[in-house]
C-alpha cells in the first residue's frame, strides 16, 4: 500500500467511533470526499493531492490531541456533576461510604497481615535460596537434628553454598544495672554467611571460631546493643558476662537482622553446642537431637535437586547407623515455608472471609444505587432525550460509584490503620513475622485497586440497568408508581447474594466459636486458679553441680513460703501447655530394642510440692518427698498416658526404667516408678495428653525452673513481693516471666481466640449488612406499591392479607439465599477442618442454629416494612396518585 493511502486509512482506524459521534455528518462527508479523491489519485494534480494530505494530517491531529482534550473535559464534567449529586443526597452518601469503608478497611487490614507474613520476601540477601533442613520420623513428625547427622550433611552435600546448625537457649546477661534473661543461639561458624549478614561494628564468625580452643566470643544483636549498651560502639572488644562466664564482644549484627526470632546474641560452638553437655563429645551423638539447620543453595541449584541429594544422604546414614537413624528421614523446604508453617491456612481463610464481607458491602451499595437510580429515572430519560448516549449515561453513573468507592477506600484505610494495630495485639506473640506487619506501599496500592474495582463492581449493574429505561415511559407523569420489574429482580438477586455469603461467614464463625468453647471446657489436668508463676535460671561459677541448684531452689521456696497469702510452692522445668524436652527410655525385663525404637515421653523435672501447688492428683502409688534426695535410690513418676501406652494391663508402680545411662560398672542405671500421676495437657489443649516421666529435682536438678505458687487470694497482688523474695536469695540471678497460671492457659488458646474473634466480627458485619439489604429492598417495594396496596385495601383486603403479601415477597430472596448459602457452607467449611476441635466441619447443630438466626433476622427485616404497609390509608394512597 502506498504511504499516502496508508496514512489516510490509518486515521480512519485510530479515531474511535465514540469520538466521531458528535460530528457524524461532517465526518461522513469527509470520508466520501476522500474516497472520491483516492479513486482517481493518479489523475489528481499536485495541489489536490497536497490538500488531501493536509486534511488527513489535520484529522490525525484532531484524533490525537483535540479529541482527548474533549474527553478530558467530559471527565471533569462527570466529576463535578457527580460530586454535586452526592452532596445533594448526604444521607445516601454517608451510608454508602461507611458501608464501603467497612469492607475495604477490613480487607486492607487482613491483607496487611497476609502481605507481611506470606507475600513479603524475607529480609535476607538471596532469601529465595535459603532453605530449612528438617529431620522427620517415618510418620512425618518433625524431630530435632542430631549433631553427628548435621556434620555428615555438611561433609557430603554438593548443593549448599553454606550449611549452618543452630541451638537456641536462654542465658543470663549480667551487668552493673542487674541481670536479665535473653534469648541466645549457639551456631556453627557459617551461620551468618547463610543469611548474607554483615556486621554493624566489629566482625561476625570466622571458620576458626568453631575449632576447640578458640577464645570465648559473642556477637550481639543491634536491638540489644541499643537497649542494653545505649549504642556505644566501644562495647566491641570488651567483655560481657553470660551465665557467669566472660565473653568478648566480637561484633554487632546489622540493624534488623534477627534469626531465630527474638534472638539477641550468638555464640560460636566449641564442639557444636557446649551448653548441652560438657562431659561427652556431642559431635558423636546421633540418637539425641537438639539442633535446627538452615542452608544457602548454590546459585542455579533448584530446590528439588537439594531434596533429592539430602534424601540420598539420609538413606546412606540409615543404612550405616541403623540403631540410631532407622527412623530418621529428611525434608528440605524454603525458609519462608518453614517459618510460616500452618498459619498460611488461617490467613488465607480470613482473607477469603473478608472478601465475602466486601462482596456483601458491594451488593448493599449496589441496591442503594439501584434505588437512587430509580428515583433519578426521569432525569436520565431527559438526558437521553436530549441526545446523551447510553454509554455516556453509564459513564456518568460509574463515575459517581467510583467516587463513592474511593471515598470509602480513604476512610477504610484509616480503619485499617487502627485495625492492623488491633490485629497485632490479638495475634499470638509467637506468630511468624509479627513485627513485620504494617501498612506499606503495597498495601496502599492494594487499597486503591480494591476501591476502583469495587466502585466498578457495585456501580455497573445499576448504571447499565437504569440506562436501558424507556424514554417515553419514564417521561410519563404516572411513571412514578411503576415498579420496574427488572430492577426489582436485580435488587432481589443482590439480596440472595448477601444472604448466601452471610450464612457462609456465620457458619464458619459458629464452627470456630464451638471449637473455642470446646477448648475452654477441656480438662487441662490442673487447677490454674489462684496460681502465680515465675521463671528462674541460676548461673555462674558456683552453679556447676546438682547441690548448688538444689540449695538455691530450696531457699527460694522457703522465702516464698514465708510470704502471707502463699499456701504452696513448687517448681517444674517446663510448665504445662509448653513444649519441653523429651527423652527415650527402656523398661527393665523387656526384650532389648535399638535406641531409636525405645518408647518416648516428655521429660519433666519437679520439686516435691509441685503436684500440690497445681492440684494434680496422684492416682496410684505416691508423690515425691523430701527423702527422695541425692542419697536415696533414684525414682520417677509416670502419667496415666504412659502407663496405658507402655504398661497396658500391668501396674507400673514398682517397675524400673532406664534413660540409657550407665554406672561405673557399665551397668544400666535403673529408676523405680513409685507413682502414677493424672494426665496433664502438655503442649496444647486440643492435643491429647502425651506420655510423661517426672524425675525428682532433689535427685537430678534442672538449671531452669518455673516456680508455681498457689495463693489464698488474688495471685497478681503478690507479684512484687514474690519478685523481691526471689531476688533476695541471689541478686545476681534474674527473675523472669511473672504471670498467673490463668494467663498461661489463656495464651495457649490465643490463636483459636483470634480466629473466632475475626471471623465472628466479619459474620456480625455481614449479618447487619444483609438485614439492612433485606429491609431496604422490602421497604422500597412497599413505597413503590403504595397505590396497589391502597386499591387492595379499598377492595376489602385486610391488614393480615397485606402483611402476608409483603412478607412473602420479601422472604423469597432471603430463603433462596439461605438455600444457596447452606450448600456453599457445606462445601467451603471443609477447608477449615484443620482449625476445628471437638466439632465436625458439617456440624448440623451449628448449621441449623445459624440458618435459623439468619432467618429470624430476615423475618424482622421484612416485618417492619410490611407492618408499615398495613397502615396505608386507601384514600390517601389513591389521592396521591
Amino acid at each position: 500500500m502506498k504511504p499516502h493511502r496508508w496514512l489516510i486509512q490509518f486515521i480512519g482506524v485510530i479515531v474511535p467511533r465514540r469520538l466521531r459521534a458528535d460530528w457524524k455528518q461532517e465526518w461522513e462527508a469527509e470520508l466520501r470526499y476522500r474516497e472520491l479523491l483516492l479513486a482517481d489519485w493518479d489523475k489528481l494534480n499536485w495541489k489536490t493531492k497536497l490538500d488531501l494530505v493536509r486534511r488527513s494530517l489535520g484529522a490525525f491531529w484532531d484524533a490525537l490531541v483535540l479529541q482527548p482534550q474533549r474527553l478530558e473535559d467530559e471527565m471533569f464534567q462527570d466529576l463535578r456533576f457527580g460530586l454535586r449529586m452526592l452532596f445533594k443526597k448526604p444521607g445516601f452518601t454517608v451510608i454508602a461510604i461507611f458501608t464501603m469503608a467497612l469492607g475495604i478497611g477490613a480487607n486492607t487490614a487482613i491483607f496487611s497481615v497476609v502481605n507481611a507474613v506470606l507475600l513479603r520476601p524475607l529480609p535476607y540477601r538471596d532469601a529465595e535460596r535459603i532453605v530449612a533442613i528438617q529431620e522427620v520420623s517415618e510418620e512425618g513428625k518433625r524431630i530435632q537434628v542430631t549433631p553427628a547427622n548435621f556434620l555428615d550433611w555438611r561433609a557430603q552435600n554438593t548443593v549448599f553454598q553454606h550449611l549452618a546448625a543452630i541451638f537456641t537457649r536462654g542465658s543470663n546477661l549480667a551487668g552493673d544495672d542487674g541481670a536479665e534473661r535473653i534469648n541466645l543461639a549457639v551456631t556453627s561458624a557459617d551461620f551468618f554467611d547463610v543469611f548474607g549478614a554483615k556486621p554493624q561494628h566489629g566482625r561476625l564468625f570466622l571458620p576458626e571460631d568453631e575449632q576447640a580452643g578458640h577464645p570465648p566470643i559473642v556477637v550481639i544483636s543491634h536491638a540489644l546493643w541499643q537497649r542494653r549498651y545505649a549504642g556505644d560502639a566501644e562495647i566491641v572488644g570488651k567483655s560481657i558476662t553470660l551465665d557467669g562466664r566472660s565473653y568478648t564482644v566480637a561484633g554487632i549484627a546489622a540493624a534488623g537482622f534477627q534469626y531465630p526470632d527474638k534472638t539477641e546474641a550468638w555464640l560460636p560452638p566449641v564442639r557444636l553446642a557446649p551448653a548441652v553437655n560438657q562431659t561427652m563429645d556431642v559431635t558423636q551423638v546421633r540418637g539425641f537431637g537438639f539442633l535446627s539447620a538452615v542452608a544457602l543453595l548454590k546459585p542455579g541449584v533448584p530446590l528439588q535437586q537439594a531434596k533429592d541429594e539430602m534424601e540420598a544422604i539420609t538413606a546412606r546414614l540409615r543404612e550405616r547407623y541403623p540403631e540410631t537413624n532407622n527412623n530418621r528421614f529428611n525434608r528440605v523446604v524454603g525458609l519462608h515455608t518453614d517459618l510460616v508453617g500452618d498459619t498460611s491456612t488461617v490467613l488465607w481463610l480470613l482473607l477469603g472471609a473478608v472478601c465475602f464481607v466486601l462482596l456483601i458491602a458491594c451488593a448493599n451499595v449496589a441496591n442503594l444505587m439501584l434505588v437512587r437510580a430509580t428515583a433519578r429515572q426521569k432525569e436520565i430519560a431527559i438526558r437521553n432525550a436530549l441526545g446523551a448516549t447510553r454509554l455516556r449515561i453509564v459513564r456518568q453513573l460509574l463515575t459517581e460509584s467510583v467516587m463513592l468507592a474511593i471515598a470509602g477506600g480513604a476512610f477504610g484505610l484509616l480503619l485499617a490503620w487502627r485495625g492492623v494495630d488491633l490485629l497485632t495485639r490479638l495475634l499470638p506473640q509467637d506468630f511468624p513475622r509479627l513485627k513485620d506487619i504494617n501498612l506499606d506501599l503495597k498495601v496502599l496500592g492494594f487499597t486503591i485497586l480494591v476501591s476502583l474495582i469495587t466502585g466498578i463492581v457495585f456501580g455497573f449493574a445499576p448504571a447499565w440497568q437504569i440506562s436501558k429505561a424507556d424514554v417515553n415511559e419514564s417521561l410519563k407523569e404516572n411513571s412514578r408508581g411503576a415498579t420496574g420489574g427488572k430492577r426489582n429482580r436485580l435488587r432481589s438477586l443482590f439480596v440472595v447474594a448477601e444472604v448466601a455469603l452471610s450464612l457462609v461467614l456465620l457458619v464458619g464463625a459458629g464452627l470456630l466459636f464451638r471449637t473455642f468453647l470446646q477448648l475452654q471446657s477441656v480438662n487441662a489436668g490442673f487447677n490454674a486458679q489462684q496460681v502465680l508463676t515465675l521463671r528462674l535460671s541460676p548461673s555462674g561459677p558456683s552453679f556447676k553441680a546438682d547441690p548448688p541448684f538444689i540449695a538455691y531452689y530450696k531457699q527460694v521456696e522457703e522465702r516464698l513460703q514465708a510470704i502471707p497469702g502463699i499456701e504452696t510452692v513448687g517448681a517444674i522445668n517446663t510448665l504445662p501447655l509448653s513444649k519441653g524436652p523429651t527423652l527415650a527410655f527402656m523398661i527393665e525385663g523387656r526384650p532389648p530394642l535399638p535406641p531409636d525404637q525405645w518408647p518416648g515421653a516428655n521429660y519433666r523435672n519437679v520439686t516435691p510440692d509441685y503436684f500440690r501447688a497445681l492440684s494434680i492428683p496422684i492416682v496410684r502409688g505416691r508423690a515425691f518427698g523430701e527423702h527422695d534426695n541425692l542419697a536415696a535410690p533414684q525414682v520417677v513418676l509416670v502419667n496415666q498416658a504412659l502407663a496405658q501406652q507402655d504398661f497396658r494391663g500391668e501396674d507400673p508402680v514398682g517397675k524400673r526404667v532406664s534413660f540409657g545411662g550407665s554406672d561405673k560398672n557399665n551397668q544400666p542405671i535403673w529408676l523405680e516408678i513409685v507413682g502414677v500421676v493424672s494426665n496433664v495437657r502438655s503442649i496444647e489443649l486440643q492435643e491429647e495428653p502425651l506420655p510423661e516421666i517426672y524425675t525428682a529435682s532433689l535427685q537430678d536438678a534442672f538449671s531452669n525452673m518455673s516456680v508455681v505458687i498457689r495463693t489464698s487470694g488474688e495471685p497478681g497482688a503478690l507479684a512484687a513481693a514474690v519478685r523481691e523474695a526471689a531476688q533476695d536469695v541471689d541478686r545476681g540471678q534474674p527473675v523472669a516471666d511473672i504471670r498467673t497460671m490463668e494467663n498461661v492457659v489463656s495464651e495457649s488458646v490465643t490463636q483459636p481466640r483470634f480466629n473466632v474473634t475475626l471471623l465472628g466480627v466479619f459474620g456480625a458485619i455481614a449479618l447487619i449488612l444483609s438485614a439492612a439489604g433485606i429491609y431496604g429492598v422490602t421497604s422500597y417495594t412497599v413505597s413503590q406499591r403504595t397505590h396497589e396496596i391502597g386499591i387492595r385495601m379499598a377492595l376489602g383486603a385486610k391488614a393480615p392479607d397485606v402483611l402476608q403479601l409483603v412478607m412473602r415477597q420479601g422472604m423469597k430472596p432471603a430463603l433462596t439465599g439461605l438455600a444457596i448459602g447452606l450448600a456453599a457452607a457445606i462445601a467451603l467449611t471443609r477447608l477449615m477442618k484443620s482449625l476445628l476441635f471437638g466439632v465436625t466441619a458439617t456440624d448440623p447443630v451449628t448449621f441449623a442454629a445459624l440458618a435459623l438466626l439468619l432467618l429470624c433476622v430476615a423475618l424482622l427485616a421484612c416485618y417492619f416494612p410490611a407492618r408499615r404497609a398495613t397502615k396505608v390509608d386507601p384514600m390517601v394512597a389513591l389521592r396521591c396518585e
